[in-house]
Order: structure tokens, then C-alpha cells, then sequence
């Protein structure tokens, strides 16, 4: 009976390490195919993309606004990656996508907060635990934004630090992506099969998010054990503890949604008080960046600096609130209005969902579209600009 037992819960252990072997290949695929495919678009493509992005306030709002509607940051900043990598995107138009996206993850707490809409004391709590996420990344991005706009923070800072992870000479976007990983003929091979470029784009798409749905459902099928359940009410009192349990949580489920949206649930039940949540929630903001780190680990230093803006986005916002009580009352206390107003005029957080996430997004890009579109030769020049603008930033090689 128990050699029965130790060879079921085996064969359960290999097939499981199998699958995240396969979800691990698909994902790591799906980033090359999506390069190459990229590199394959014309130009008036790569330039309408440019264009489209050279506001960062567009930018910022294009990332919220697809986030949004796909409902993952973690998709969303892997195609970012890529689109760096491909030579699409300049860094510091990434950046601004990359904050959106931070915002826009957060719709999926909140929507699941409008499941207690019935039960007047019970959706306080909830929406509450469901906006103090938003609250979070748009103060962090107030604070930031602007920042970034004027003095290149981020993106500089993360040009810098790329050139202690690659021993190369100075990054340059020129050519970025040709440079395959070992699934590179297999990418090759696939391209050739699907024949029209936007297709191929669909399906390294539908393949990125496929891959990170299987990894997120197998690690939160993993971690959502009895034992998990019964440490779960030992962590919150300890702020940094908390912080840490969110990050690698959200790590090993690629995903902040899921990890906010079971906060919401918590407290809307009681078991855990808002305050107390809050370190949990910045930590799944860290953790969730790890999509991005493992999409750029074979890429160029273009993709690797994308990365390294996630996790100083993610990172600077963390330090603002975490180590400083009476800074992380701000969001709270913002949070439980909200939610107290909310719970008396349910029309308000119906309001502020299509506002936020959708109508003002949708249209500040359609009112900032330029009307004169650059020539292709401009818009390449211009992009070329931003490039030699972040990479003179790049020190000297450190000395080995």
C-alpha cells in the first residue's frame, strides 16, 4: 500500500516537473518567435509603433490600456522585452509602457471586489483591499513619471546597470534581435509555416500566454496546500515578512493578479486587516517582474535593460512605502474612503473602473495621435537619437 503510494506520488511529482519543463520551453519560444517575427514587420510598422509610443504620456496609457484588456502584466512586459529586443522600441519609450502596465494589472482585484456587491460592509472591505493595489502603483507613478520625463531616471539608471551584467562594448538598439537563442531555427522553421507576419505575431502571443498560464496554475495548485493555508495567518503581522512571502508568491505564479485578487477575498472575509495587507501587495508588485527578468535572460542588453526598469519601477515604489509606517497609512487610509464612499453609491466604483481603466486611456491615445505623421526616414532618425541619448550614458567597462 505504501510502495503504491510512494510510486503514485511520484509519477504526480515527475509529470508535474515535466509540464513546468514544457511551460518553461513554450514560454522561452514564444520570446524568440515573437523577436524574430518582429524583426520580419516592415518598416511603416516598426515606425507607426515608434510614433504611436514617442509620448510617454501615450505610452503610459497604451501599457494600461492592454493590461487591461489581457489582464496581465507579466504578458505585457515580455512583449515589451521583445519589442525592445526586436528594435522596435527605445528604452525610454518602454519605460512609460511599463508603468501602465503596473496600473492596468490591478483591474482584476478590483473587479473581483464587485463580487461582494450584495453585502454592503463586505464590498467595503473588499473594494478597498481591491483599489489600495491601484492606489499603490499610481502614487508610484505620479512620483516617478515625471522623473523619468525630465531626467531619464529609470532609464538611465537601468542603461547603467546593464553594463555590469553584459561584457560587451556600448549597447546599440541597431540590429538588436538577430541574434538568435538555440529555438531560433525552430522559430525560423514556425515563421515560415504561418507565411504572413501578423499572424505569426498572433501566435507568439497566444503561445506567451498560454506558457505563462500553465506555469501560473501549476504553481498556485502547488502552493495552495493545507500546510500554505496554516502559515498564511502567521505572516501578516510582520511587515517585511509579508513583503517577502508576496514576492516570492507572485514569483512562482507569474502573476499579481492571482495573488492580489486572494488578498481581496482575505479581507473581505475578515481574516486579515487592510493595513496589514498592504506590504503583501507591494511585495507581489516585485514579484511579478520576473517574467520580464526570465524573458530577457538570453536577449540583448536592450531587453535586459527593459528588465532592470521593471525592477527599479517596482523597487523604488517599494522603498518609498514599505520601511516607513506612516507613509503606507497614506494608500490605506485612501483606499478605505474610497471604499466606504463606494459601499454608499455603488455608482462611484462602476464610475471609476470604465474611467481609469478604459474611457481615458482609450481617449487620450486616440486624441494624441499626431496627425502629420513623420516620414519613415525622420521617425528612424528620431529613433536613433534616443538611442545615442541612453547609450553615451553607459560608464566606462568595470574592471574585471
Amino acid at each position: 500500500m505504501t510502495q503504491a503510494f510512494e510510486a503514485n506520488s511520484f509519477m504526480k511529482n515527475l509529470i508535474t516537473v515535466a509540464t513546468i519543463i514544457v511551460g518553461l520551453l513554450i514560454f522561452m519560444f514564444s520570446i524568440d518567435f515573437l523577436t524574430f517575427s518582429l524583426t520580419e514587420l516592415n518598416n511603416e510598422a516598426a515606425n507607426a509603433l515608434f510614433t504611436a509610443t514617442s509620448n510617454p504620456f501615450v505610452g503610459l496609457f497604451i501599457g494600461l490600456l492592454t493590461t487591461a484588456l489581457i489582464q496581465s502584466s507579466s504578458t505585457i512586459s515580455a512583449m515589451v522585452v521583445v519589442l525592445v529586443a526586436s528594435g522596435n522600441l527605445s528604452l525610454a519609450q518602454a519605460v512609460p509602457v511599463i508603468m501602465g502596465a503596473n496600473i492596468g494589472t490591478t483591474l482584476t482585484s478590483t473587479l473581483v471586489a464587485f463580487g461582494y456587491v450584495l453585502k454592503r460592509k463586505t464590498f467595503r472591505k473588499a473594494l478597498s483591499a481591491g483599489v489600495l493595489h491601484d492606489i499603490f502603483n499610481i502614487i508610484t507613478v505620479i512620483i516617478l513619471l515625471p522623473l523619468e520625463v525630465y531626467f531619464g531616471v529609470l532609464s538611465h539608471m537601468a542603461a547603467w546597470l546593464t553594463h555590469w551584467f553584459v561584457w560587451e562594448e556600448k549597447a546599440s538598439m541597431e540590429g538588436i534581435g538577430l541574434n538568435g537563442f538555440f529555438l531560433r531555427p525552430l522559430s525560423y522553421e514556425f515563421y515560415s509555416f504561418l507565411v504572413w507576419p501578423l499572424l505569426a505575431l498572433v501566435a507568439g502571443i497566444l503561445l506567451m500566454i498560454g506558457s505563462i498560464k500553465i506555469l501560473s496554475s501549476l504553481a498556485y495548485k502547488s502552493l495552495i496546500t493545507p500546510n500554505f493555508k496554516k502559515i498564511k495567518k502567521h505572516i501578516f503581522n510582520y511587515p517585511f515578512r509579508s513583503f517577502a512571502y508576496g514576492a516570492f508568491f507572485t514569483a512562482a505564479v507569474q502573476s499579481s493578479t492571482v495573488t492580489t485578487s486572494l488578498m481581496v477575498t482575505a479581507v473581505a472575509t475578515g481574516k486579515v486587516a487592510l493595513r496589514k495587507v498592504f506590504p503583501f501587495i507591494m511585495g507581489a508588485n516585485l514579484g511579478t517582474t520576473i517574467t520580464a527578468v526570465i524573458a530577457a535572460l538570453y536577449k540583448t542588453e536592450a531587453a535586459i535593460s527593459v528588465a532592470i526598469v521593471h525592477v527599479l519601477f517596482n523597487l523604488v515604489g517599494n522603498l518609498i512605502f514599505l520601511p516607513f509606517p506612516r507613509l503606507r497609512e497614506i494608500p490605506v487610509r485612501l483606499a478605505k474612503k474610497f471604499g466606504k464612499q463606494t459601499s454608499l453609491n455603488k455608482t462611484i466604483g462602476f464610475a471609476y473602473i470604465l474611467l481609469t481603466f478604459f474611457i481615458i486611456p482609450f481617449f487620450l491615445i486616440y486624441f494624441n495621435q499626431v496627425e502629420d505623421k513623420p516620414t519613415a526616414d525622420k521617425a528612424t532618425s528620431e529613433k536613433r537619437e534616443q538611442v545615442r541619448m541612453v547609450t553615451d550614458f553607459y560608464p566606462a567597462k568595470p574592471p574585471l
